[in-house]
């Protein structure tokens, strides 16, 4: 499955920095994917909903790791994009997928 655009949104919150939309081979596209500023630096957050006990369920999401790192480094690279193309600044905290960990979004809405 080949990733043929991605789409980012600038929010610039505190802990919410974009939205992203991939699409892939042209003909199936995901919407809702956050890039989040984190503890351990900056990571890409899967669309999900919340459930009624309160918790996070993903809707859709990678089913392995090659195929998050390929997510990731994509959605990562689309954001600095972005903002470079919109004049903003980087925050110096800013790390590629692979330097950090995942974490809970609770709190991003």
């Amino acid at each position: 499955m080949k990733i043929t655009e991605v789409r980012v949104s600038l929010c610039n919150e505190e802990r919410l920095k974009a939205f992203a939309n991939i699409t892939f081979d042209d003909e199936f596209v995901v919407r809702g994917l956050k890039v989040i500023k984190g503890h351990h630096g900056y990571f890409v957050s899967m669309p999900s909903r919340r459930r009624s006990d309160g918790t996070y369920q993903d809707i859709a999401h990678p089913i392995n790791n090659e195929m998050r790192d390929r997510l990731e480094t994509t959605v990562m690279a689309a954001y600095r994009e972005q903002m470079e193309k919109e004049g903003e600044e980087l925050d110096p905290e800013f790390l590629q997928p692979s330097q950090r960990e995942n974490e809970p979004e609770e709190g991003t809405d």
